[in-house]
């Protein structure tokens, strides 16, 4: 008899602490998206990424230039020439892999730039969301924009356009 009262009793808790509960649903997207600076910095990022792109492109064209004339000319070059032409080769294909990875591999110029543009934006929407939620007393802020995935949300939980309004901008 004490077990069932105790099954219930921790019932009844439960259910008045999960009801008790408050959250918001943000979508991060919509705000960032909204915002000019943050726009500013994906359009020099998209600057700079096209940038580096047409650098890579263009060497690429290079070694397939130097690759097509090797193809017609090897049958006329001697063994040393030949090696040496291989060698350039070589050394321009490893040069491309090298400034790809240096550009836009992990932890590359791409990333270390889009930590310098975006990162001070991005901090500056989680503060906003962090005190909209401390002022309003949510337990829980939830993101629909990418990571997390919602099924379904009742429109008046999207709390976006009041971090909007926290950060100043109109929507």
């Amino acid at each position: 008899m004490k077990r069932i009262l105790f099954i219930a009793f921790s019932l009844l808790v439960a259910v008045t602490t999960v009801s008790a509960q408050r959250y918001a649903i943000i979508d991060t997207k919509y705000i960032l998206d909204k915002m000019p600076e943050y726009k500013d910095a994906d359009k020099n990022l998209a600057t700079t990424s096209d940038t580096w792109q047409k650098e890579i492109d263009e060497k690429q064209a290079q070694l397939n230039q130097m690759y097509r004339n090797y193809d017609a000319e090897q049958y006329m070059l001697s063994e040393e020439l030949k090696k040496k032409r291989e060698d350039q080769l070589f050394n321009l294909e490893k040069e491309i892999r090298d400034l790809q990875k240096k550009r836009f591999g992990y932890e590359g110029d791409l990333f270390k730039e889009r930590q310098r543009l975006v990162k001070p934006v991005q901090d500056k929407v989680y503060n906003a969301i962090q005190k909209m939620a401390v002022n309003r007393g949510y337990d829980f802020v939830l993101d629909k924009s990418e990571g997390i995935t919602v099924i379904f949300a009742d429109p008046k939980l999207d709390k976006s356009d009041d971090v909007l309004k926290e950060l100043g901008i109109r929507s």
